[in-house]
């Protein structure tokens, strides 16, 4: 089955040497997803709500350009820098995957790659061919 791979604008993607999404077949897997904004800034500093709600509608642009919807996602995985966050956090991921109910995990981490980035999230989504 052939790849397609999709890039977003953001200058880290060549520098690590990694896709916005990738797709093969009916399968997509979208990369940790931070809350950056159209401008590159993360949105939402020193609010957990806000960058969730963020970074699920990154992830829907990125699902966009694949050919997927949010409808779509069977996974996500969340990442957080403090776990006493996850009522904010599963809100706002409840918000948009409350009638979804895809598998997920929610993980607390040590640090993400940069001090306001509270949460990091990856998705997987399933089309129909």
């Amino acid at each position: 089955m052939p790849r397609q791979n999709f890039a977003t604008e953001t200058p880290w993607e060549p520098i690590v040497g990694y896709s916005r999404a990738v797709r093969i077949g009916n399968h997509i897997s979208v990369s940790g997803t931070t809350a950056t904004g159209p401008d590159g800034k993360i949105v939402g500093i020193d609010d957990s709500y806000a960058q969730t709600v963020q970074i699920i509608r990154n992830i829907e642009s990125a699902l966009t350009r694949a050919g997927a919807t949010l409808g779509d996602v069977i996974r996500t995985r969340i990442f957080v820098t403090n776990i006493a966050e996850w009522e904010k956090i599963g809100r706002a991921h409840g918000e948009f995957f409350g009638e979804i109910r895809p598998a997920t995990s929610m993980v607390e981490v040590s640090k993400l790659i940069s001090p306001e980035i509270l949460v990091e999230i990856e998705a997987d989504a399933i089309v129909e061919l």
